[in-house]
């Protein structure tokens, strides 16, 4: 087995694990304790939303312009833009401001997702 995995940012690798009308998630476990995941969230949609205790997570907005929400604020985001989220601070992102689908990376600790 290798010990280092070759991806980009538009394409970090990884299983497919939800594709609706909403978005497509895709996982890339490769790590022994980071998932690198990431969302094509489609126009005039949002993710349902959660926070995490314990686990703190990193947002890298590849494509498209969005608004994050993060507790009672709401910022616009776009490519390039990052956001560093602590544990236990409510977070989603919303697709309401283009007509293209909005696709952003995120890293955070290794969870069962079925937890």
């Amino acid at each position: 087995m290798k010990d280092f995995e070759n991806v980009t940012v538009d394409n970090p690798g990884g299983e497919t694990l939800r594709d609706t009308d909403v978005y497509a998630v895709t996982d890339n476990t490769f790590l022994d304790n980071l998932t690198i995941s990431q969302t094509v969230l489609h126009p005039d949609k949002s993710t349902t939303g959660h926070s995490h205790d314990g686990l703190e997570e990193v947002y890298i907005f590849v494509s498209g312009i969005g608004v994050m929400e993060l507790d009672d604020e709401e910022i616009v985001v776009g490519p390039n833009d990052m956001i560093l989220i602590k544990e236990g601070i409510f977070h989603r992102v919303h697709n309401k401001l283009g007509n293209k689908d909005l696709v952003f990376t995120c890293i955070f600790q290794k969870y069962d997702r079925d937890e």
